[in-house]
């Protein structure tokens, strides 16, 4: 049936013109929300019992490198030098086959959908088109949306401020072959590297590369010892280049001066919390975003270091910033009241901030009527969840992967009943293994390795 009515949930439209609903249902025709309220009557169609869920839109994670899924947490004691060090400039990253990119993509994006991720924008590091193209095939398999964000190779030539290398031609025909249509699932990205990690010249012509192919323009910009020294925002604000298809990952050490920029042209901020907290890129960004007119979204990053859900994200990101107002007020003999940011503040992040960030609002991000059905449930009767008595602090600091009962995208069926449809789960796991082994044979198996099955 094309037709689906999710029944007697608690409905999250996070919708402010709809609001939410303690009881209610949604009705679904085709790839479209056509109505949200209680007591729907509705004939012809399939009614999916949502009487011990909540339903609420797909998590959208708004930076992730999904092709490190076969080398997952090899680096769990990394810093941010360690990791770059390791993945890029020849080394494990540059080890990758084409077959490797594919399955690193699926198995990625399974990872996210099985939690109830159901958009990302893959920030790739592209070997040779060949590769390329595999990746695509790995996301398309999967059944997820996203933006697949083509990005340079990860070697010296191209990662370094002297680089006058521009971002590689192919993304021309990647845009012609897979991305001719916005009216899809996957649609096109540049990961560029930006004016921190190229010469300024080309970050420019990278720049109006990515919009003469009408697409998301997202680069790693201002974190580390070198972030706040560099002011790349105010460079980009005063040559103009500043707009709402510019993203900026991390941005951990920029001025509030140039986080008002940022907000005055519509740019966004992907903030990963977790991994910059753990590898040294500085602070997360959030309240400094937020205090200077931009709602950040929030990603993942690197499933080298961390596990590829979105709950664990929130939560970091709401206590990390918490957790700095906090420390202000008791360095001043104060106990905190209001606490600064709230949970629906961070549900919002990894849903609705996240689609604005990757232009996709217009079809994702809220439950609403005419939008696309990217509808995830969660389960309210696991002893996690049990007794619901705030269904935004549910999901926010309580809800787990385990959790995730559905996730449907565009309508379509993805997860039932807590486990993937249409899937192979075990042919994926001996190719995504074999492609595990077969890169670190070719790094020469570094001794921090453990090879276990």
């Amino acid at each position: 049936m094309t037709r689906k009515l999710f029944k007697d949930g608690i409905v999250l439209t996070l919708d402010p013109s709809i609001g939410d609903f303690k009881r209610a249902d949604v009705l679904v025709e085709g790839s479209k929300i056509t109505d949200i309220q209680p007591n729907i009557e509705a004939s012809d169609c399939e009614v999916i019992d949502c009487s011990h869920r909540i339903v609420m839109p797909g998590l959208v994670d708004a930076h992730r490198h999904t092709w490190e899924s076969v080398v997952r947490n090899v680096g769990a004691d990394w810093s941010l030098p360690t990791y770059l060090g390791s993945i890029y400039y020849g080394n494990i990253g540059s080890k990758r086959s084409p077959q490797h990119d594919y399955i690193g993509n699926l198995l990625g994006a399974l990872e996210a959908l099985d939690a109830g991720v159901t958009t990302l924008l893959d920030s790739s590091m592209i070997i040779s088109p060949e590769h390329t193209d595999e990746m695509i095939r790995g996301l398309r398999e999967s059944g997820t949306r996203a933006v697949f964000a083509h990005g340079p190779p990860g070697d010296g030539e191209y990662w370094n401020q002297e680089s006058e290398r521009p971002h590689p031609d192919d993304a021309r025909r990647v845009k012609e072959k897979h991305f001719s249509s916005t009216d899809q699932l996957l649609t096109m990205g540049l990961a560029i590297r930006g004016p921190e990690f190229s010469s300024w010249d080309t970050a420019v012509r990278d720049i109006h590369f990515t919009r003469e192919l009408d697409a998301v323009c997202s680069m790693h910009l201002g974190f580390g010892t070198w972030g706040g020294s560099e002011r790349s925002i105010e460079k980009l604000n005063s040559a103009g280049l500043l707009g709402p298809d510019l993203n900026v990952a991390h941005a951990n050490a920029v001025s509030p001066e140039e986080m008002k920029m940022l907000a005055d042209k519509g740019g966004s901020v992907s903030v990963t919390p977790e991994i910059e907290m753990m590898m040294g890129h500085g602070y997360p960004a959030t309240g400094l975003a937020l205090e200077n007119g931009v709602r950040p979204s929030l990603g993942v990053d690197v499933v080298t270091s961390t596990g590829g859900d979105m709950f664990t994200q929130m939560k970091f990101a709401l206590q990390a910033e918490r957790s700095r107002v906090n420390d202000q007020l008791l360095a001043n003999r104060e106990m905190p009241g209001n606490l600064n940011i709230s949970a629906r503040d961070v549900l919002e992040f990894a849903t609705l901030d996240g689609a604005k960030a990757l232009l996709l609002d217009d079809k994702i991000g809220t439950l609403t009527p005419g939008k696309e059905a990217d509808i995830i449930t969660l389960r309210t009767d696991d002893l996690n969840m049990f007794p619901v008595n705030d269904p935004i602090g549910a999901v926010a600091q309580s809800a787990q992967t385990k959790n995730v009962d559905s996730v449907f995208i565009a309508g379509n069926a993805i997860k039932r009943n807590g486990q993937l449809v249409n899937v192979d789960l075990e042919r994926v796991r001996q190719q995504a293994t074999q492609a595990r082994d077969s890169i670190f044979h070719e790094y020469g198996k570094p001794d921090s390795v453990w090879f276990g099955s």
